[in-house]
């Protein structure tokens, strides 16, 4: 039999003095993660001192993460990827989505002696979330810890769920016909921007340039599905603002952190469900350019049947040529 949540964080109590209690370390940290308030604010508030308040923010997100992932961010089956691809379909409108693949960059005070390893694009020193979505912004897949300086698409292959991607060993469902056509079946896939590299399993947008009507409606309908991934990270910062924040803690304790703000995003939704607006909002994904990576024929192929798919009439929607 596991034993009850507290015991994961409680202390023995000592001749010289009561060990700090499950109820105070848990409410220290959530305070810690929800205000983003310092150590030294933390200190006044619980009169505790700051090197004890690091231990216990470290030690209790790292407890939250391991009670709560297997529950929360559980290994996903083939009948949840099912589950997952039909959200998107609903919500979305976009066939045979397993997921919205993006990062995030979590900002820090520059850690001793790192060098520019942690300095990234944006011009600060940060730690990189990569996350995989489903349609009502929870967290399937995360990945945590990788350099700011890394991009994109880099940290992506580099991940667990990056290799499993490109390598072809993720548990998909068999690929299927989109939605009303009896076309040779698709596979599923996950959408991503154009810094990730296309592959059969990954679609991304077409280059912002020279776009034929129907190439600005896929990447319309795309990018539709992308916001996904975009939403979840915004309503993840809003509630626990300690993210907001540059973090003033070293790395193994940053990424500690992020775990405990990610397994709580998902338990929060799990608990209080999100209703959900007119999906039929013009989008505010942006488009950019970049040189992007040579893709096989094959999976420009499959990225090409999507967007005929799109303007097709068992695939378009009614509001899709005026938003264009």
């Amino acid at each position: 039999m596991d034993p009850p949540p507290g015991d994961h964080i409680r202390k023995t109590d000592t001749y010289c003095r009561y060990s700090i209690t499950p109820d105070e370390r848990l409410l220290g940290t959530l305070r810690f993660l929800a205000t983003g308030e310092s150590l030294s604010s933390l200190h006044y508030q619980f009169r505790l001192g700051i090197s004890t308040i690091s231990g216990i923010i470290r030690e209790t997100c790292r407890a939250l993460w391991n009670c709560l992932q297997e529950d929360f961010i559980p290994q996903p089956t083939r009948d949840r990827w099912l589950a997952i691809a039909e959200q998107y379909y609903n919500i979305c409108q976009f066939p045979n989505c397993l997921g919205s693949v993006d990062g995030k960059h979590i900002r820090i005070v520059k850690p001793a002696a790192s060098g520019s390893e942690c300095y990234n694009y944006k011009k600060f020193f940060s730690i990189v979330l990569m996350a995989i979505t489903d349609a009502e912004y929870k967290f399937i897949s995360v990945d945590i810890g990788a350099y700011g300086r890394s991009n994109d698409s880099q940290v992506f292959k580099m991940s667990t769920m990056g290799r499993r991607l490109y390598g072809k060993t993720f548990d998909f469902p068999p690929a299927r016909p989109l939605p009303g056509t009896s076309d040779p079946p698709m596979p599923f896939v996950f959408v991503a921007d154009e810094a990730f590299q296309l592959s059969s399993h990954l679609l991304k947008p077409y280059a912002s340039r020279g776009l034929t009507q129907t190439q600005k409606i896929y990447n319309y309908r795309l990018c539709r599905a992308r916001r996904m991934v975009e939403c979840s990270f915004g309503i993840l910062t809003s509630k626990w603002r300690v993210l907001l924040t540059a973090i003033n803690l070293n790395i193994e304790t940053v990424d500690e952190i992020v775990k405990a703000c990610v397994v709580l995003h998902n338990f929060v939704l799990t608990k209080e469900p999100l209703s959900f607006d007119d999906q039929s909002l013009e989008s505010t994904c942006s488009y950019y350019t970049s040189p992007g990576f040579r893709s096989s024929v094959a999976c420009s192929t499959i990225r090409d049947k999507y967007a005929e798919y799109f303007v097709s009439p068992k695939g378009r929607v009614d509001w899709q040529d005026q938003i264009v």
